[in-house]
C-alpha cells in the first residue's frame, strides 16, 4: 500500500482517527490503515529530527557468553548494570572489518533505523556505543531463537503456521515501505522469535530508504535475491515481495525453490523462474508463491494496482485478522521453551573470543559521526 501525499492539516487530521500513545502510532480499525501509515510516517520523521540517542559506555554493560556470529563480529548476551535483571543482545562490529569491506555508510543506516522504527514486529536499539576497535548495538534479547533454528528442528511447517510468521512479515514489510525503506535482507536467520511466539525482524544492515523508488546496490543472500537485483537493473520495493515469496515456500517445502550448486547456476535459475510448486501445497499457497516469484515485475504481487492487498487479501491469508495480528491478539502457533530470560538453548553454542586480541591501526576519524 503506498502512502499518499501529506497535506498540511495532515498531523491534525491523524490525532483524530488513529491513536497516538508514546510517539507510536496504534492501529485499531482496518478502516484506517492508510491513515496508520501516514501518522507513522510522521512520528519517524520527527524522530529523525531529534538529537540522536545518547552514547553508552561498552563499561556500563556485563558481557555473558556469545549468542551469533557474523561478518564484522559477533553478538553477547549481555546486561546493563542499571537494569540488571533485563537480558540483551549486543553486536560487536569490528571498525576494522567496516572499513575494509567498505561497510560504514550501511552501518550508519543501520543505526540511524534501529533508532527510529517503531513496529511490533522489527527490533529496535536500545542503546549504542563505541570504542577504538568496535561499534556498539544493543537491542533486547529474544529468548526463543530464529526461524532458521525451528525450520531446522521442525523441517517443514504446516501452512497456518508459516501463514502466521508470513503475515507478521507482511505487516513490518508494509510498515517499511510506507517510510520508503526496502528491507533486502528477508531471510530465516533474520526474523527471530519473541517469548510469546510473535517474531522481530533483525539486522537492518542491508536497507535502505530511497526517495526516488529505485537503487542498484548488488547486496543480499543469494538464495533470497530477486531476479532484477541479479540483472544488475534499477531495483526498488518489489524485491521485498519476492523475498517474501521465497521465505513462504521454504517454510512450507522445508527447502527454497532455486538450489544449484553453483552461484552462477543458481542466479541463472532464479532469472529464468525455474522452479517447482510442492505437491504438499494447497491451491491457495501455490497460487500466492507464484504471483510473488514473478520474474516479470509487471506482474508480481505487491508491485500491481491494488498493491499490497493483492497480498494481504489473497485467499490464502483468508484466516488472518490484520488488526488482531498487529496488536498480538492472535494465538501463536508456537511458544518456544526457555527456563529463564537468559536462557541461550534456543540459539547456536559458540567458542567465545580472545577478548585481549587488540585492534591496530583503524583509522578513528572515519567513525567521528558514528
Amino acid at each position: 500500500m503506498s502512502t499518499s501525499s501529506v497535506n498540511e492539516n495532515s498531523s491534525v487530521e491523524y490525532t483524530d482517527v488513529i491513536s497516538r500513545h508514546n510517539n507510536n502510532c496504534i492501529l485499531e480499525d482496518i478502516n484506517k490503515i492508510q491513515e496508520y501509515l501516514e501518522c507513522s510516517k510522521i512520528n519517524f520523521e520527527d524522530r529523525l529530527k531529534q538529537q540522536p540517542m545518547d552514547e553508552s559506555s561498552i563499561n556500563d554493560f556485563i558481557f555473558h557468553k556469545t549468542i551469533g556470529v557474523g561478518a564484522f563480529g559477533r553478538v553477547m548476551l549481555v546486561n546493563h548494570k542499571s537494569k540488571p535483571d533485563k537480558f540483551l543482545a549486543m553486536k560487536i562490529m569490528k571498525k576494522e572489518q567496516i572499513l575494509k569491506r567498505n561497510y560504514l555508510q550501511h552501518v550508519i543506516n543501520e543505526k540511524q533505523l534501529l533508532s527510529n522504527l517503531r513496529h511490533p514486529f522489527i527490533i529496535q536499539m536500545e542503546y549504542c556505543a563505541k570504542d577504538v576497535c568496535n561499534l556498539y548495538f544493543v537491542m533486547p534479547f529474544i529468548v526463543g531463537g530464529d526461524l532458521f533454528g525451528l525450520m531446522s528442528e521442525r523441517g517443514v511447517l504446516d501452512e497456518l503456521h508459516a501463514m502466521f510468521y508470513a503475515g507478521q512479515m507482511v505487516l513490518a514489510l508494509e510498515y517499511l515501505h510506507s517510510l520508503d525503506i526496502i528491507y533486502r535482507d528477508l531471510k530465516p536467520e533474520n526474523v527471530l522469535i519473541a517469548d510469546d511466539g510473535f517474531i522481530k525482524l533483525t539486522d537492518l544492515g542491508l536497507s535502505k530508504r530511497i526517495t526516488s523508488n529505485r537503487t542498484t546496490t548488488l547486496c543480499g543472500t543469494p538464495y533470497y535475491l530477486a531476479p532484477e537485483i541479479i540483472a544488475i537493473k534499477p531495483y526498488g520495493k518489489p524485491v521485498d515481495w519476492w523475498a517474501l515469496g521465497i521465505i513462504v515456500f521454504e517454510m512450507v517445502a522445508g527447502t527454497v525453490p532455486f538450489v544449484a550448486d553453483s552461484e552462477k547456476k543458481l542466479f541463472y535459475k532464479i532469472l529464468s523462474g525455474s522452479y517447482k510448486i510442492p505437491i504438499n501445497f494447497s491451491p491457495n499457497l501455490s497460487h500466492l508463491v507464484k504471483n510473488l516469484l514473478r520474474v516479470d515485475l509487471s506482474k508480481r504481487y505487491g508491485n500491481l494496482t491494488n498493491g499490497i492487498s493483492d497480498i494481504k487479501y489473497h485467499r490464502w491469508f483468508i484466516k488472518i485478522d490484520w488488526i488482531m495480528l498487529y496488536n498480538k491478539q492472535m494465538v501463536s502457533p508456537h511458544i518456544p521453551t526457555f527456563t529463564s530470560p537468559s536462557d541461550t538453548h534456543n540459539f547456536e553454542a559458540f567458542v567465545e573470543e580472545d577478548a585481549s586480541v587488540l585492534c591496530n591501526g583503524v583509522d578513528q576519524t572515519q567513525f567521528d559521526d558514528f
